[in-house]
């Protein structure tokens, strides 16, 4: 009879290697891609949860520097009026450049000192020149190519926030930088999408804004911004609406109390809620200086122009929209409506990236899908050469079985954690699970050979052997964790997938299935049992 309490071990393995293949192979136990599924949206790995990546599953990868300027150990005034003021006249003495596009931070522990930052293609003698001109001390700052680690974070967030709503499986955003830290780079993996699409996702800003073109006087018309991305609260999915004209699509937003405060008031101080100015709106084709138009842009491109309903106007008149403040921006297509919820929801980027400085590659679906089953030959003819030299080695079923199934454990738990994490595989995470059954055999034939040269008599026997063999696995671990660390942590590519899953394998091992297997000998050798 077997004793679950000394063979814990081996009923944990057991439960570990159950859950790891339930969440290979069971519907949905592996994470959920996208908030918002689209038709790029595709399965992870065919009969698996597996996500792939674009050495497997074909894509794009875009690897891109921020675009913007840094002036570090500048100091900024407690005021935030103040503050306010020094972004609008740095903006303003910087040629198309808007005070959206200059933020100042205050010193934290990523930068050390106060920052400056400007988000536009200008030189470092033009910002200094905006520096000095804002009363900033120019002379001392130190100015550089790039941004902070807090916008890159950002950035980072953003864009994963939109490569998730537009429903891409296994796709990746991060930062790499060089080995000195002087460049980093913004790098997005799109797996199954093409060059075309992740330009666009990457290239756009995603800057949505509300304009009121009205009139200014008896002869012109004036654009004044009334929503922006702050202003919303929530976004619904984008949808077609009946409106005066027909069917037209729009998106749904709910704004935040303070935005749908200033939208009201700039509604009615402007006269779109006069008789004059609802459904006023025949742009661009009205005669100057008489037209009440709401115009959708997104990054400064017209996408919608729309007149004021005479129902929005009421309520805005009594009063009642302030209570819900709900709104629904108009486009001119159902796909720059949805483009205008994505960026909504992801929210906009702080900066863009220099596409052109950076590079990019795509590899062809049809030559990716021939990686994945010479992945997992490789991975056969590995279990089966070790198969055949731990057969040489013994030739004894009771040693041999049990470690070559506590070896491929491994690499069903390893599996079993990469699909409920939803990382995606690429051939250098194949290349770690290879390593991870070659080095786990290793440690096996270790405990093995130590425990069988000479014939066990007792447990007490069989535990002593045993110890001093963990102790030179234990070794062997810490220094395989030490050698991988740095490849792990660093930005090196493929590398640090190699690193990371050889870690993972070589802690699995030395927590779980090496003293399982010797829980598996010590039952089949001795007489205690």
């Amino acid at each position: 009879m077997v004793d679950i309490r000394s063979n814990w071990r081996v009923a944990l393995l057991l439960v570990l290697v159950v859950g790891s293949l339930g969440a290979l192979f069971v519907p949905g136990a592996g994470p959920v891609v996208g908030s918002a599924p689209s038709d790029n949206a595709t399965a992870g790995g065919g009969p698996t949860n597996l996500q792939y990546g674009l050495q497997l599953s074909g894509g794009t990868r875009v690897r891109a520097p921020v675009v913007g300027l840094t002036a570090e150990n500048v100091t900024l005034p407690s005021d935030a009026g103040e503050r306010t003021t020094i972004a609008t006249t740095i903006a303003g003495d910087l040629d198309n450049v808007s005070s959206a596009d200059v933020r100042l931070r205050f010193a934290d522990s990523s930068t050390g000192a106060d920052t400056v930052e400007v988000f536009a293609d200008v030189t470092p003698a033009q910002f200094r020149g905006a520096l000095d001109a804002a009363g900033l001390d120019a002379d001392s700052a130190t100015v550089r190519q790039g941004v902070t680690a807090a916008t890159r974070d950002e950035i980072v967030e953003t864009l994963s926030n939109k490569v998730n709503s537009l429903g891409f499986s296994g796709a990746q955003v991060s930062v790499q930088s060089t080995v000195g830290g002087d460049a980093h780079y913004v790098v997005v993996e799109v797996p199954n999408a093409d060059l075309s699409e992740v330009r666009d996702l990457v290239s756009s800003r995603g800057q949505v804004a509300v304009l009121a073109y009205h009139p200014a006087n008896a002869t012109a018309q004036t654009n004044d911004t009334v929503l922006t991305n702050d202003d919303i609260r929530r976004v619904s999915d984008a949808r077609m609406q009946q409106g005066t004209f027909g069917s037209v699509p729009v998106v749904p937003i709910t704004l935040t109390e303070e935005g749908g405060a200033s939208f009201a008031e700039a509604m009615k101080r402007y006269g779109y809620t006069s008789s004059a100015g609802i459904s006023n709106c025949q742009y661009p084709n009205g005669t100057p200086g008489d037209e009440y138009c709401l115009i959708t842009t997104r990054d400064s491109e017209v996408v919608g122009t729309y007149g004021m309903g005479d129902t929005l106007a009421s309520s805005i008149e009594r009063g009642d929209f302030q209570t819900t403040n709900s709104f629904v921006l108009q486009t001119n297509s159902m796909s720059e409506a949805r483009q205008i919820a994505i960026d909504l929801r992801a929210g906009a980027l702080p900066a863009s990236l220099d596409i052109e400085s950076g590079d990019v590659y795509q590899i062809d679906a049809s030559l990716a899908e021939r990686f994945k089953p010479l992945s997992f030959l490789t991975g056969l003819i590995a279990a089966l050469a070790v198969s055949l030299v731990v057969y040489l080695r013994y030739g004894r079923a009771k040693i041999a079985a049990p470690m070559l199934v506590t070896a491929l454990s491994e690499v069903v738990i390893l599996l079993g954690f990469s699909s409920l994490a939803g990382l995606s595989l690429n051939l250098s995470h194949i290349a770690g699970f290879i390593a991870v059954i070659g080095t786990g055999v290793d440690d096996l034939v270790i405990i093995a050979d130590e425990v069988t040269t000479e014939a066990v008599s007792s447990d007490r026997v069989f535990q002593s052997r045993f110890r001093k063999a963990f102790w030179i696995i234990g070794g062997a671990a810490a220094t395989t964790i030490v050698a991988m660390s740095p490849l792990a942590v660093l930005s090196l590519g493929d590398l640090r997938g190699f690193a990371i899953v050889t870690i993972l394998g070589v802690l699995v091992g030395v927590l779980l299935t090496r003293p399982a297997y010797g829980d598996i000998l010590r039952y089949l050798l001795t007489d205690d049992n």
